[in-house]
This record gives structure tokens, sequence and C-alpha cells, in this order.
């Protein structure tokens, strides 16, 4: 009988221990955010986003890497070292969407939950959010583009990286915007590539100024594309002369807002990306998805879309963009 009873406290002895060790490992996950590139002010923002949500989840950890320079090498290292050690959940702003497949795979194979961002041709994602319909958002800023250019003129387009998935499709719906209803606008130079780089970018654009002096327009991708245009046309003069749209934040466009060197810009808050991918990620870990309609609680993903990815997963979207130009920037500090 005392054999029994001891055996019977045994057992539930063990089982509180395995309650309390279950307890503990359900609040020691670890979401870990890995951008295309450290130190930029969109990513800095993107880490306010991280910080706030580890802060409102305090069983929790949650924290922000990623390359010191946008390299698609760099991340993928940085991505192999969190599935060794285990991590889980990744979320991740695929610097080359296409360079990342093996190892995201592997991290879903071996139970890392996994969420990517600007990257809606990943296979090997179980959630990609986006803030907007890309091509949509690329047709915007063309919109803006053509009725500053009136609809005539020679122009250009630049890209942060030719593998970055969202800014060729933002590239690509204001081609095709501008093919599709604006025929006198002249697209001499498409897709011109920058590296994610304002001191590229402001080359590319005196070098695209020195071959087509009467160029009348400018589509930029990467947030930093508008700065390096904004310096070179501001460098030439050429301010209300040249039409200059593109993705920027406004801290850094603000001053070219004001000099007439960028006519406008758009982007979604990455802050609030941030939240929403860490977000999902929790979703996946607690074996729960998004729906479609579904409401995030985040400004601009109040009522998301969801549509079946190229591979297993889904691609939820939201509609979290924002134009700005000279008369309004200044009400978004970042």
């Amino acid at each position: 009988m005392k054999l029994t009873r001891l055996g019977a406290a045994l057992a539930a002895g063990a089982l509180t221990i395995g309650v309390i060790a279950a307890a503990q490992a359900a609040t020691n996950e670890t979401i870990v955010t890995v951008v295309k590139v450290t130190g930029i002010n969109w990513f800095n923002r993107m880490d306010d986003g991280v910080k706030q949500f580890a802060k409102d989840n305090p069983g929790v950890t949650a924290y922000q890497t990623g390359p010191g320079r946008a390299d698609a090498a760099q991340q993928l290292k940085i991505i192999e070292d969190l599935i060794a050690k285990k991590v889980t959940a990744i979320a991740v702003v695929p610097y080359d969407p296409p360079t990342l497949e093996p190892a995201l795979k592997k991290a879903m194979d071996r139970g890392i939950k996994v969420v990517t961002h600007e990257a809606d041709n990943e296979k090997n994602t179980m959630v990609d959010i986006e803030a907007f319909d890309n091509t949509a958002y690329g047709a915007g800023l063309n919109e803006r583009l053509a009725s500053c250019m009136h609809d005539d003129g020679k122009w250009a387009v630049l890209v942060g990286s030719l593998g970055s998935r969202s800014q060729v499709q933002w590239a690509d719906g204001g081609i095709g915007n501008a093919k599709a209803k604006y025929p006198k606008m002249n697209l001499v130079e498409p897709k011109l590539e920058t590296n994610n780089d304002g001191e590229r970018a402001y080359e590319v654009a005196k070098e695209v100024l020195r071959k087509h002096p009467d160029l009348k327009g400018f589509q930029g991708s990467s947030s930093l594309d508008v700065i390096g245009i904004g310096r070179a046309v501001e460098e030439a003069g050429m301010q209300g002369k040249i039409c200059v749209y593109g993705t920027g934040l406004p801290t850094e466009a603000g001053k070219f807002l004001e000099s007439g060197a960028i006519n406008g810009i758009a982007f979604w808050d990455p802050k609030l990306a941030g939240i929403a991918m860490n977000k999902i990620a929790q979703m996946l870990i607690d074996g729960k998805t998004v729906e479609n309609g579904a409401d995030l609680g985040i400004p601009g993903y109040t009522k998301v879309t969801v549509a079946k990815g190229p591979g297993k997963g889904i691609i939820v979207r939201g509609q979290g963009w924002v134009n700005v130009d000279k008369t309004n920037y200044k009400q978004y500090p970042f």
C-alpha cells in the first residue's frame, strides 16, 4: 500500500514537473526577424515594431538581425545559424527570395515556423505578409508621376535589386500602367539597379541625366532610390523640371520634398509590418493561421485578403500604403 502511494506521489510529482516544463517551454519561444540589411532607417523603423511586439508579449523572445550590407549570401548564413540554434520562428524580409529557398525548407522541415515579407514568390514559407498588392502600388506611383509629367516625355525606373521581388513588381506595375494608359510617356531606362544604396542611386541618376538631358521623370523602388535621385536632380538645378516619385521614408525624403527635387513618395510603415510578421509567427506557433478578411489588430491590416502562395503557404495582403508629398509628410515622424 505504501509503495502504491509512493508510486502515485512520484507520478503526481512527475506530472507536476511536466506541466511546469511545458509552461516554461511555452514561454521560451524565440521569434527572430531577419531583414535585408541593418543600419538603414527603413529597417531601424521595422526594429521598433519588433521591439514593440516583444514588449507586448513578455513571454516571447523577439529580436531583429540582418547583414551589415545588402547581400544574399550573408543573409542566408544568418538564417542557417538560426536554424542551428533551433529558434521557434523566423520572420524574414528576403534580399533575394530564391537564394533562401533551401534554407527556409530546412527550417520548416525541422519544425521552425517561417513567415516572409516582400516575397510573394517564396515557395518555402508558411505565410508571406504584404502591406498591399504590389502591382497596384507601382501603378499608383506611376499615376502620380504621369500627372506630374502631363502624361508626356521620357522617364526612367530605378530598382534597389533585380532580385527583390516586391521592388520589381512595383517597377513592373508602373511600367505596365504607363504602357497601357500613357502612350506619350517614353521609358528610356527600365529597371536600373542601385544595390539598395543611396550613393549608388545618386550615381545612376546622374548618369541618366547626362545621357538624357531632356528627361522628364523618375520612378524609384528602393527607399534609397528617391534619395539618390533627389540629390542628382538638386545638384543639376532641375527641381520643377523633372518629376520624381518612389518609395521612401518621410524623414529621409523631407528635405528633397521641401526643395522640390522629389515630388512625392509612398510607403508603408515598416514598424507595423514588423509587428504583423511577428504576430503571424506567433499565430503559427499557437497552431492558428490567418483567415480571409481577418483583422490583425494593426493599422493597415484590419481586413486582410488571403490567397494561395506559390508553394504550400498563403499570401496575406493588407491595405497599408500611404501617399505623401510636401504638404503632409511631416505627419509621419519616421
